[in-house]
């Protein structure tokens, strides 16, 4: 997508780097959504990696009702569910609403870059 809006590879490169950059600060991997300030909040809900994150950790781990034994007394007979909503938030019953996040993003980037293909010309005579 990036490189069908950009004249040349290198200004995609930096721009998709940007855009990558951005997507993992604000993924929810290395701060979950909950401890993120509240002005930061809708861009976590707008950010493609979060729902993949999203998806792929309540697809795996929401419906895991073990209970962690050797664990400190914090996280003492707590479930791995449990554990993902409260650490995380992300809930094993909102995954419909996750695939359809994911495939509306999907298609979005599908848009935009046979729209850019179409549309932008770049090039010189």
């Amino acid at each position: 997508m990036t490189i069908a809006m950009t004249p040349d590879n290198n200004i995609a490169s930096v721009v998709f780097g940007a855009f990558n950059g951005t997507w993992n600060l604000f993924s929810g991997f290395f701060i979950p959504r909950a401890s993120l300030p509240a002005w930061w909040r809708w861009y976590a809900w707008a950010c493609p990696v979060a729902w993949t994150l999203y998806g792929l950790v309540a697809s795996q781990f929401g419906d895991v009702h073990t209970t962690f034994e050797d664990a400190g007394a914090s996280f003492k007979n707590q479930t791995v569910a449990d554990f993902v909503n409260d650490c995380y938030g992300f809930d094993h019953n909102f995954l419909g609403v996750v695939a359809a996040m994911t495939i509306g993003f999907t298609v979005l980037f599908a848009f935009i870059f046979a729209f850019s293909v179409k549309v932008l010309n770049f090039q010189k005579r």
